[in-house]
């Protein structure tokens, strides 16, 4: 277990070095007053380019633009920062950073899925002896 732990936190340490590097801030970006956010899905929701296309105009309605995909389960988005005026007016949080199931939802699924099919599997072989 101790492996896996280790394992999952450098990739951590992979991916959030990969977001650092991948696209460099031009100082014209910065001294714009921009805004960037990175947005992640647990369950690769990006994959999907309808999925990617709705979810892309709705964080449009914040003024959020795309900058780089990364890969299924991230993207990077800017906007500029007077575009925060509008927040109060959207049905969601314009600074959300997770679409759909947070990761440690995902986690709790598969660790609840684990659980019961180990007991419906414990049970089929209680019921044979």
């Amino acid at each position: 277990m101790g492996g896996e732990a280790a394992a999952a936190a450098a990739a951590k340490r992979r991916r959030e070095e990969e977001e650092e590097n991948m696209t460099a801030y031009t100082a014209q970006d910065l001294s714009e007053d921009w805004e960037f956010k990175i947005l992640r899905s647990s369950t690769a929701a990006f994959r999907n380019s309808e999925k990617l296309r709705r979810i892309l105009e709705e964080e449009g309605r914040a003024g959020w633009i795309l900058v780089e995909k990364f890969d299924n389960s991230r993207i990077r988005l800017k906007r500029p920062a007077k575009a925060r005026a509008g927040d109060g007016s959207l049905p969601f949080d314009s600074y959300r950073t997770y679409i759909g199931l947070p990761a440690w939802g995902l986690v709790f699924i598969i660790f609840v899925g684990s659980v019961l099919l180990a007991v419906m599997v414990a049970t089929f072989f209680a019921r044979r002896s």
